[in-house]
């Protein structure tokens, strides 16, 4: 029998972790999914899946919650590893309006955390894995409309992370993935969004799969299509 893949999805009690969790579920992989706290969502797809999914708990912006979580899955080795835990707050303000704790809080969320997870959870990833975090398009400054600017400068921010982390480990075996899902219908997204989850997250998945064996960092869309930094 084949060894079933394993995955650690940081950020999956709501919106696209969640539903990134129930893609890779159905396609019979082992799942470790994190949230902040109790989820109704992620205990119900645990009975669903018990031999296939283990949850655990993380506050992703306290370095120790997330030293701890590193120590409880110390013997565990993944296939992938994605980061999709993100906040967007104050979206329509500018840099004027913004209240300072706001915009710290989106950079510290979406962009430093997710980087110190990838540094400390990097050798807890298969040599031929995959490290992918959820960016978005908006984050390229060579494509900005101004759409969204201190969300959009946080995902920015966590592009020009995740490109230094690469020129800082230029032997990192791992495919090292900043992946734009799309505008997707979803708490944060909001209703105005053009896409379904499924319009998106199934392409995600199928991008995570492929990517396996491969290295260096990108920043694809869905589709896994170059998109300017």
């Amino acid at each position: 029998m084949a060894v079933k893949k394993s995955i650690l999805i940081v950020g999956a009690s709501r919106g696209l972790g969640f539903a990134l969790t129930e893609e890779f579920l159905t396609r019979d992989w082992n799942v470790v999914a994190t949230s902040r706290g109790s989820s109704s969502g992620l205990a119900r797809l645990q009975k669903q899946h018990p031999e296939s999914l283990a949850l655990s708990t993380v506050e992703i912006t306290d370095i120790a919650s997330l030293r701890a979580l590193r120590e409880r899955l110390t013997d565990r080795k993944f296939d992938v590893m994605f980061v999709t835990a993100g906040i967007c707050r104050a979206n329509e303000l500018s840099p004027l309006q913004v209240e300072e704790k706001d915009f710290i809080d989106m950079m510290v969320t979406n962009a430093l955390s997710p980087m110190r997870i990838i540094e400390l959870f990097q050798d807890r990833v298969a040599n031929d894995g995959v490290i992918a975090a959820m960016s978005s398009e908006i984050g390229s400054i060579t494509n900005s409309t101004g759409f969204w600017e201190l969300y959009s400068s946080s995902k920015a921010a966590l592009n020009m992370l995740m490109k230094s982390f690469a020129a800082h480990h230029p032997n990192d075996p791992h495919a090292l993935l900043l992946i734009a899902p799309g505008w997707v219908k979803t708490e944060m997204g909001t209703q105005d969004a053009i896409l379904e989850i499924s319009d998106s997250i199934p392409l995600v998945a199928d991008l995570v799969e492929r990517s396996a064996g491969t290295r260096g960092v990108r920043f694809v869309d869905r589709h896994g299509e170059t998109i300017p930094w």
